[in-house]
């Protein structure tokens, strides 16, 4: 009788306190190890580029971005050491441009 009462303390007091030490979500890797786009939030293309609708080469094409295009970063998706995405977002002047027109994509880093 008293050991079962001990261990259902041990299963409560871990089940209570256990969770608070593991990450949400599974495993988290550190973002610092990946350090690629020095961890700037906007970046300005030294030359032409691809935008693909997913971080695949043989995705489709949405559009060819202009050499000094602004992009705004909102994922980065590394695939293996030699294959790094970023899902990034045209900066553009959102009253003079057509509402239609393609703003996000995936582009190979």
């Amino acid at each position: 009788m008293i050991k079962n009462v001990i261990k259902n303390i041990c299963l409560i007091g871990f089940a209570l306190i256990g969770p608070i030490t593991l990450p949400a979500g599974g495993i988290q890797r550190n973002l610092n190890e990946y350090n690629i786009l020095n961890s700037s939030k906007e970046i300005i293309l030294s030359g032409n580029c691809s935008l693909y609708t997913f971080p695949k080469i043989n995705a489709k094409k949405l559009l060819v971005l202009d050499t000094g295009s602004s992009l705004s970063v909102l994922q980065k998706w590394v695939v293996n050491e030699n294959n790094t995405w970023a899902r990034v977002e045209l900066l553009t002047n959102r009253f003079i441009e057509h509402p239609n027109t393609t703003k996000r994509g995936w582009i190979k880093i």
